[in-house]
């Protein structure tokens, strides 16, 4: 039984909702101030107050910034914070249905369903190699020649070190 979507609003988008209030800015501000760039901790800088006379107030500078930048007085298509909140929201919680979606194809081994041949179990292919001639003193052929004398079993998990040092 799959959870009922919260009401629960993002980090990332607590800030706007937090400096919208206390601001007094509408949605268009807001979202106007969200593709300039601003830092919603910056507003409290931005805003006019007794003490600043010359600043004009928060939402004539971001209006203002706005025709500058991009020559339009207001955007097209105004969204509130919650409404872009709750379609992130969404759009993560398809994301991760996908995600599980393909895990679980992945687990249940459709590939293997599919015909796939993947490469032989280590097991069976020392099976299916010939026995080494004992009475040759040469390396096996399909063997590459690295130089080196081969390893023995007991120096299998030595390094190369340990090998080279290792008195004989």
């Amino acid at each position: 039984m799959a959870k009922p979507p919260s009401k629960r609003i993002p980090h990332k988008f607590q800030p706007w909702i937090r400096v919208r209030k206390q601001h007094r800015l509408s949605h268009a501000h807001v979202q106007m101030a969200r593709e300039l760039g601003l830092e919603p901790r910056r507003f409290g800088s931005y805003a006019d107050t007794k003490d600043q006379p010359w600043k004009s107030p928060l939402p004539q500078f971001i209006e203002s910034l706005y025709l500058k930048r991009f020559g339009i007085e207001r955007p097209e298509n105004v969204r509130s914070i919650e409404e872009i909140a709750s379609d992130h929201i969404a759009k993560r919680l398809a994301r991760k249905k996908s995600r599980a979606a393909m895990r679980m194809r992945e687990n249940t081994g459709e590939g293997e369903a599919q015909g796939d041949t993947s490469t032989p179990h280590p097991a069976d292919a020392d099976s299916a190699a010939p026995p080494p001639d004992s009475s040759s003193t040469e390396p096996n052929s399909t063997e590459p020649n690295t130089g080196m004398d081969p390893v023995s079993p007991n120096e299998a998990n030595l390094t190369p070190w340990q090998r080279a040092t290792r008195s004989r």
